[in-house]
């Protein structure tokens, strides 16, 4: 019988803090799809608890301000791209450019007041996303985490690029995703069944980052990975490597080969999580995934699988995992005492990120 790695004693030693109320400020976090800021669209995103509008200067390129006027707080977003590169506040017509400063105040005598200018934070466009740096620190692009998996792949191999916001804290959506044990209940007969509960569990670290794998042999194949080969077998080997990027970007590689082959020759997709914590008990979460080993060549049949991965892996997360994390959410907020969660062998990987996540955020909060 496959049997799960045992935890770590060390690792357990500490109490885990189940909801942060802080974050790593200097990272990159995603803030919208690039399909999703249109030329002259403002578009109003909470980020980290920060109220930030996010629009495209007339080059094409990104820029981000507070989404809050200095004059009397009015969200800019309600505003209008004006002269290419400026946003105008709704409530008083105030100009800001690029950089956050005010450039026109049409009133009076037309002055500015020194304190007449918002953040501007720096922004990247990587992996068909905008990314944003919140921290006080320089941006530095060479941490935007690898979804180099999204660039040059053909659009009928790609699923949608898709956003849904769940009501809980960043963190237990990872924990959710980095223990994929779940999957054989919550989404039995689509992502999972009975025959990949008993799974293989491994967890290794590359630097900051931790990679879960799981490996169910000789199961059937869950509905959503029998699609994807043809001339089916009876039985298959099911695979999963969950790779968590902090903060809070995850890439799955999941899929089904013959039994005992190597997973490389088999077929299935890369999973895309890209998580942006907007408070405390709310989470951006923006997913989409990309098949590789296509096995399959007629091309109406590919699309009816790109829209049933779209469509099923929408479901799992926004009708199966979505209601239990934000109950899980209300459970812990609602507790009387410390919550203290009783930890299993599947619970190796989110008890090891949260370690290295709350490293990296005393750290960054010791240097600040």
């Amino acid at each position: 019988m496959a049997r799960a790695v045992e935890p770590d004693p060390a690792l357990l030693d500490s109490k885990k803090k189940m909801i942060s109320g802080t974050y790593l400020r200097n990272a990159w976090y995603v803030a919208a799809w690039s399909d999703d800021l249109a030329e002259e669209q403002l578009l109003g995103r909470t980020i980290l608890k920060e109220p930030v509008v996010l629009y495209r200067k007339a080059d094409g390129s990104v820029a981000a301000l507070e989404d809050r006027c200095p004059h009397r707080f009015a969200p800019l977003h309600m505003g209008k791209v004006i002269r290419g590169d400026r946003v105008q506040c709704p409530y008083h017509g105030l100009e800001f450019d690029a950089s956050g400063a005010c450039v026109r105040n049409p009133h009076g005598t037309k002055s500015i007041p020194p304190r007449a200018r918002v953040r501007s934070y720096p922004v990247t466009e990587r992996h068909k996303a905008i990314w944003i740096w919140m921290g006080s620190e320089p941006s530095d692009e060479s941490k935007v985490p690898d979804f180099s998996v999204l660039d040059n792949v053909p659009e009928m191999h790609a699923t949608k690029r898709d956003h849904i916001t769940i009501r809980a804290n960043y963190e237990l959506i990872i924990d959710n995703l980095l223990d994929l044990s779940h999957t054989s209940y919550l989404h039995d007969g689509i992502l999972g069944n009975s025959d990949t509960v008993e799974s293989e569990i491994s967890v290794e670290r590359e630097g900051d980052d931790v990679i879960v794998s799981r490996h169910a042999p000789n199961a059937i194949a869950p509905g959503l990975f029998a699609i994807l080969m043809p001339s089916l077998p009876d039985r298959v080997d099911k695979f999963t490597h969950m790779r968590w990027m902090p903060p809070s970007n995850l890439r799955l590689v999941t899929g089904i080969c013959s039994t005992g082959a190597r997973p490389e020759s088999g077929t299935g997709y890369h999973a895309i999580h890209m998580l942006t914590p907007e408070s405390d008990r709310t989470t951006h979460y923006f997913f989409t995934a990309v098949r590789f080993n296509v096995m399959t060549t007629d091309d109406a049949l590919n699309a009816q699988i790109q829209q049933k991965i779209s469509t099923t892996r929408r479901f799992a997360f926004e009708e199966q995992d979505a209601p239990v994390i934000e109950a899980q959410q209300e459970v812990i907020e609602s507790a009387q005492t410390p919550v203290d969660p009783v930890i299993l062998a599947i619970d190796v990987g989110p008890v090891r990120y949260k370690q290295i996540l709350q490293k990296l955020i005393a750290v960054e909060q010791t240097q600040s």
